[in-house]
């Protein structure tokens, strides 16, 4: 399957699909995910943020999180969860997917060529996490420890893959620069 993905990456991924990637991805950390955000802390009365965010957090906290929301918070919260953060990994992960197969598809090394679907462990784990994180919502009072701390983990590997992910962006607009200037290079010395 990961393998047919990533065939898929190659053969669809271009300048138009990656302008196509940022025109849907920007709306969601510049206007959508930041509106909810705003919504459920006035509902809560105060600044408590999302738990998709945290980063190495324990499972009291995101019961403490769950808590402060509030009822009203709770309900919107879940709501986003199962509406805006269900459309948003997708989104991300077909970015990444896209970039990644931009940068990385000329490299020679077959073990190599499924780096392009690497963000799907962040699609995977970010959704479950979203899952945990709607059940503790609508849970409440009644949480559930292990749900908590499966949502922590979760969580947890979420950023990992992600700075693994970003790691590799870095790498690949790194070595492109170079073979950019190198290339550069070569053409000015012929024309002298």
């Amino acid at each position: 399957m990961l393998s047919a993905l990533s065939t898929f990456f190659y053969r669809i991924s271009s300048w138009k699909t990656l302008l196509l990637g940022i025109v849907l991805y920007v709306p969601f950390p510049a206007y959508v995910l930041k509106n909810l955000e705003a919504r459920i802390n006035t509902l809560a009365g105060h600044a408590v943020g999302p738990i998709d965010l945290l980063v190495g957090y324990d499972p009291f906290r995101i019961q403490q999180m769950v808590e402060a929301y509030g009822p009203e918070g709770r309900a919107v919260y879940a709501q986003g969860e199962k509406t805006a953060d269900i459309a948003y990994p997708f989104i991300y992960t077909f970015l990444f997917c896209v970039i990644l197969t931009l940068l990385f598809r000329h490299r020679k090394y077959n073990s190599f060529r499924l780096v392009n679907v690497l963000p799907v462990g962040i699609l995977v784990s970010d959704l479950l996490e979203n899952s945990c994180i709607v059940y503790l919502l609508n849970a409440f009072p009644d949480s559930s420890y292990v749900i908590a701390s499966l949502c922590s983990v979760l969580t947890n590997l979420k950023w990992i893959v992600t700075m693994i992910v970003l790691g590799l962006v870095v790498y690949g607009l790194v070595k492109l620069a170079i073979r950019s200037g190198q290339s550069s290079a070569k053409h000015g010395q012929m024309t002298h």
